[in-house]
């Protein structure tokens, strides 16, 4: 028996160069020149040879094989500020933007993940300290352009390795609940001998407010009365960051 299949173009493999995807759906010319273009210059510059709205482009090819992107890449930075804002900013917001459907925010959110997982993986089962500043990158690659405020610990073991990060709280654009026995509760069951809090400022500002100095002393005094040390808080904002420990705050 023949049988005939009726192929639609949702059912080209995504693994298709874009050259042939282009024959397959018909893609113009001088988009596929412009994007040859944008891709030899991203191979042979790296990112630091692009604008933010050029390297968005490169993402949103694959989302949208046979338009022009480079006006959607332009309005996603003027309505976010930049590259990492537009990867940051929560899938609501970025289906707000004309031109923005499901394709675009998974493609987006797809790289981000890739971003938080490669920063991650530099400090997660690292000494702390010799780490450092891997450390700091990654809480600014997972906190400082969030719209919202978010309370995550960093477990570490009796060498100071990094054995876990975990997100404990979302909050409001200024405020994140935080419970001190939640804390040290989960300290006990992961069986951490330190903590770092973190948690980030989306106004951008880091300085502690009131309320961020008194729950690190809730939290500092019912971790001390298990015998588990707080090494530092931290307080992410948009390009910096500022230290409980270095600022004499703990």
């Amino acid at each position: 028996m023949t049988r005939s299949y009726e192929f639609r173009e949702a059912d080209l493999p995504l693994f298709d160069s874009d050259e042939t995807v282009a024959s397959k759906r018909g893609q113009p010319s001088y988009i596929r020149d412009h994007r040859t273009r944008l891709r030899e210059r991203f191979l042979h510059g790296g990112a630091n040879a692009m604008p933010d709205y050029e390297l968005l482009e490169l993402v949103l090819f694959r989302a949208i094989p046979r338009r022009d992107v480079k006006p959607l890449a332009r309005r996603l930075i003027d309505t976010f500020g930049d590259f990492n804002a537009v990867l940051s900013a929560p899938s609501a917001r970025l289906e707000n933007v004309d031109g923005v459907g499901p394709a675009v925010v998974t493609e987006l959110k797809i790289v981000e993940a890739a971003a938080h997982r490669l920063a991650q993986s530099k400090v997660l089962r690292h000494h702390v300290i010799s780490s450092w500043d891997s450390l700091i990158q990654y809480c600014h690659t997972t906190m400082a352009h969030r719209e919202t405020e978010q309370f995550r610990i960093f477990f570490l073991d009796r060498k100071n390795v990094l054995i876990a990060d975990e997100e404990q709280g979302k909050g409001t654009v200024d405020h994140v609940p935080v419970y001190p026995r939640e804390v040290v509760k989960r300290a006990l069951e992961l069986n951490a001998s330190a903590l770092i809090l973190v948690h980030n400022h989306p106004s951008g500002d880091p300085t502690p407010s009131e309320s961020d100095i008194a729950m690190t002393n809730q939290i500092k005094m019912a971790a001390d009365a298990l015998g588990i040390t707080i090494h530092d808080h931290i307080i992410v904002g948009k390009s910096t960051e500022l230290s409980f420990r270095s600022s004499g705050l703990i």
